[in-house]
Parts: structure tokens; sequence; C-alpha cells
């Protein structure tokens, strides 16, 4: 019954045998050798666009060395006041931006909401020399409420971001989970919305630690920026063959997505059946296989008598997160200790 988090599911098989086949005999190192630039290419068919992929093995690395290219000391970078840049990734954003100002917005149910955004480019404006201008947009896919911005809510504020020349960075976590919900194309919810550079993680969707940064269109100059500071961070894997291995099998006959459509369908039974006892209530919509419940005493009291594993949100929501690997008598046993005696 662990349910505090997809980082807590194991790797998934295929990943795991992918890395044994990459470990097999000399390669070259830094990203130079075939399995890297075969998934490269495979990216690109999959965006359907020509990119840049740089792998890491952490989602905060990803984060701070993708903004790290697209803001500077003296800039804002725009989040939400719940994103994982601002309140889960220890400083990580400014430190590797040499001081970059985050300003958190808000919006219901962890998405920013367009009017904030608009006040926020208005007071902050990118030419007056007492005020720090905004360079980014950060935008989380899955957000930190398992929610999911729509199309239409990604382009009411990406369009208001570009008319000010602000750049716009995603960060996909779970951006497999987004997708599955969705049901677009890579390509539709991200750079022909105008991402600029996506962190596509893969470590909660069943990879070992994988992670990938993705530049598109113009942001793809930047790479060499990129690689010098993923290289003066300590994040350049001398054998990134392993990690490009995972996204390798990962991306193969579309594992990624079933693993991410089995995690979502998890989360929303779980939701449903808890959310069917009395007083038990969903504190934001369950997009993806994050699932937040407001839970009487009682309840809580049963389960964590039963050892059943999830998070104390700090709003006072009860987080409940599924994966790949959970199984419906993990959604059974649950449900089982909630009503128990």
């Amino acid at each position: 019954m662990n349910f505090l988090s997809d980082t807590t599911a194991p790797a998934h098989p295929s990943l795991l045998d992918a890395m044994v086949r990459a470990n097999d005999g000399f390669a070259p190192s830094y990203g130079a050798d075939a399995i890297s630039q075969g998934v490269k290419q495979r990216l690109s068919d999959l965006f359907e666009t020509e990119l840049e992929v740089l792998f890491t093995t952490s989602g905060t690395a990803a984060n701070a060395l993708a903004l790290s290219i697209l803001s500077g000391p003296d800039d804002i970078i725009l989040c939400h006041d719940e994103a994982h840049i601002q309140r889960d990734e220890r400083g990580a954003p400014e430190f590797f931006t040499g001081g970059a100002k985050l300003l958190p917005l808000h919006g219901a149910h962890a998405k920013i909401d367009p009017g904030a955004l608009g006040q926020a480019l208005a007071e902050w404006p990118q030419d007056f020399v007492h005020t720090t201008p905004p360079r980014v947009l950060s935008i989380s896919q899955l957000n930190e409420s398992g929610c999911a911005y729509t199309l239409d809510e990604l382009d009411a504020l990406i369009a208001q971001a570009k008319a000010q020349g602000v750049a716009v960075h995603m960060d996909g976590a779970r951006f497999a989970n987004a997708l599955a919900h969705l049901g677009c194309s890579p390509a539709q919810m991200t750079w022909k919305r105008g991402v600029d550079v996506l962190c596509m993680g893969a470590t909660k969707d069943g990879a070992l630690a994988a992670e990938a940064v993705i530049l598109f269109g113009d942001a793809r100059a930047h790479f060499p920026k990129l690689q010098a500071r993923q290289k003066r961070a300590g994040h350049m894997l001398p054998k990134m063959r392993y990690v490009a291995a995972q996204y390798d099998a990962w991306l193969a006959d579309d594992l990624w997505l079933e693993l991410a459509r089995h995690a979502n369908a998890a989360g929303r039974e779980l939701a449903d059946r808890l959310c069917a006892l009395e007083g038990v209530q969903t504190a934001h919509p369950t997009d993806g296989n994050e699932v937040f419940l407001r839970l009487p005493d009682a309840v809580k009291d049963r389960l964590q008598a039963a050892g059943a594993g999830f998070y104390a949100w700090p709003d006072g929501s009860a987080r409940f997160v599924a994966s790949w690997r959970t199984t419906q008598a993990d959604i059974d046993a649950v449900v089982r200790a909630a009503t128990a005696p």
C-alpha cells in the first residue's frame, strides 16, 4: 500500500535490461555514443522536429540547468507558487542561474492564472532599469496538484509570455502522465504551443534515474552553453549511454505512455473509490496519477494504522500517488483499510 510517490516504485524491467545491453564493450563518453545519438533521433521523430537533448539523472538538475540557459542573475523566472522549482528544489534554480529571482504567481489547483501572469508582466517591465525583467515562464505539466493544463490553458499563458519576449520552460517530470490524460501529441503540448525547453522526466514513469532536457527551435542554439553548465555543475555523466539506454527502452513501442496510462487509471480508480466513502472529498481534480483527498480523521487514522503510505500535504489534504507498479490489490487494500471497523 505504498502511495507515497511514484519515485518509490521500482524501475521497469525493460529499462534495466536495456542498461545491461548497453554494458557490452566500449563506447564513446559524454553522450557521443551510438545509443545517445539514436535516442536523440527517436525524440526528434516523436516530437516531429529537430531538437537538441541533454541527459541527466535528476529532475532538479534538469530544471536548474534548463533555466540557467534561459535566464541570468538579474532576471525573473515566473512560476506558480506551488511549482517544484519554487517549493522543492532548495534554491537550485537560483544557484544555477547565479541569482535569478523566482516570482511566484497564484491560481487555483496549482495552475497559473492568466490574469496573475498578465499583472506580473505589467508590473515588471522589460525596459525599466530599476526593476528585474521577466525572462522565463515556467509551467509544470502535470503540476504540483496533479492537474494538467489543457491546450487552451497553455495557449492563454504562453501567448502572453511570447508577446513580452519571455521564454517558456516546461517542467515535465510527469510529462507522460499529462500527455496520456490529454491524448494529444508531444509536439502539440510543447513546441507547437511555444515551449522553448522541456524537461522530460522518465524517473517517475519507470526509469531508474533518467531525465532529458530538450531544446526546441531557436533555443537549440543554447546547447553548447547547456553542456558547459552541465559540466561545470558536475552533472555531465561520463557513461551517458546508461541513461540514454533507459530512454531507448522507455520510448520503444510507446512503453512510456502505457506505463503512464496504467498509473493514471490506478489514480482515477483510487480517487473514485475513496470518494465514495462518507466525508471523503477531492482537493484537486485527478488528471493523472496523483490523488489529493480531504480525509475525515477517522479514515486517516484507519489508513495510518493499516500502514498505508501517503503524504500529508501542506494544505491539509492527503496525497496518494499511483505508479506503473500499482496493482489492483494495492487499491483494494487501501479501500479495505479505509473502511475497516
